[in-house]
């Protein structure tokens, strides 16, 4: 993509658009990311983390990542680029109450951890502090979309907005629509993802969505193959890679997204579907796991890393 496409990607939005206010809850990876490139596109966010320490480690976090993009987008102008990152992190600020951060808000992304009850817990708050016109979004990756919006009396407004990580790199966002998500909700959501430079796909509220409905059964099949001894993981890996062109194999992928991810979207999608062969727990993610072992972020997965 050349560098003025990239850079019509992160300009500033203009007054038409709807979404103008984002809160993002949960300053992680995948929340730290939303909140950068809402940023970039024009937008004014809150970021909403649980103590003052982890919306500046945030802060920190995007400030980096700020950096990598102005170098990028700007290799002949510094000067431009340094501008560019001032504005992006001018339009963030954090914020440790989730009730008043959304009172102003267009738009309420939730990208906490993958626990129903937390997530239930949360809408239910937000729904009662937000404005009647206020869109709500889960980043879920596994969860029912119309299970967590069940807590809220705004199901028209609700809707899943699904990033990839790292949310600054890839592309792809995977809009969610459940039966009562509306029509004017549904565009709203793929506008405004196109305003923040994504390609937007359609789905409907079906586990793992699109591209984790595909990719954890194939994730779950190497495990397998592995756990039979029908070859070694790095063989596997350089299978995938090698003869189906794949960037990664699934034990450098699963690595890469932390085996502790993988283990709980497997356990709630055995426990909706127990008769599914298919979401059977495996031996080998529940034992390194427990062991610490959960992939890039410790140190240690199935590959070994520096830290």
């Amino acid at each position: 993509m050349s560098s003025s496409i990239i850079k019509r990607a992160f300009s500033t939005t203009t007054a038409k658009d709807a979404i103008k206010n984002v809160t993002v809850i949960g300053g992680g990876l995948m929340g730290s990311g939303i909140a950068q490139v809402a940023a970039q596109a024009g937008q004014n966010v809150t970021l909403v983390e649980i103590n003052e320490n982890l919306i500046q480690k945030a802060q920190s976090s995007i400030a980096v990542s700020l950096g990598r993009v102005a170098r990028k987008l700007y290799r002949d102008s510094p000067s431009e680029g340094e501008v560019f990152v001032k504005n992006a992190q001018a339009r963030i600020k954090g914020s440790t109450n989730p009730a008043e951060a959304v009172k102003e808000a267009d738009l309420v992304i939730e990208a906490i951890i993958e626990n129903i009850d937390l997530k239930h817990k949360l809408f239910k708050m937000l729904d009662e502090a937000a404005p009647a016109k206020t869109l709500f979004a889960s980043n879920t990756s596994s969860l029912s979309i119309g299970e967590i919006a069940s807590v809220t009396n705004r199901k028209d407004r609700f809707g899943g907005l699904h990033f990839f990580n790292p949310v600054q790199v890839m592309k792809l966002l995977e809009v969610v629509r459940i039966p009562e998500t509306s029509e004017e909700t549904y565009q709203a959501f793929m506008t405004w993802g196109k305003s923040i430079g994504k390609t937007c796909i359609t789905c409907k509220d079906t586990p793992g969505f699109v591209v984790n409905r595909l990719l954890i059964p194939y994730k779950l099949e190497a495990f397998r193959m592995y756990e039979r001894g029908d070859a070694s993981f790095e063989d596997i890996d350089i299978a995938m890679k090698l003869g189906a062109g794949y960037p990664m194999g699934p034990f450098e992928l699963s690595d890469y997204t932390g085996l502790d991810l993988s283990k709980d979207i497997l356990e709630g999608w055995h426990k909706r579907f127990p008769d599914d062969p298919l979401f059977k727990p495996v031996r080998i993610v529940e034992k390194m796991v427990a062991e610490g072992k959960l992939g890039r972020k410790s140190g240690e997965g199935f590959y070994k890393y520096n830290k």
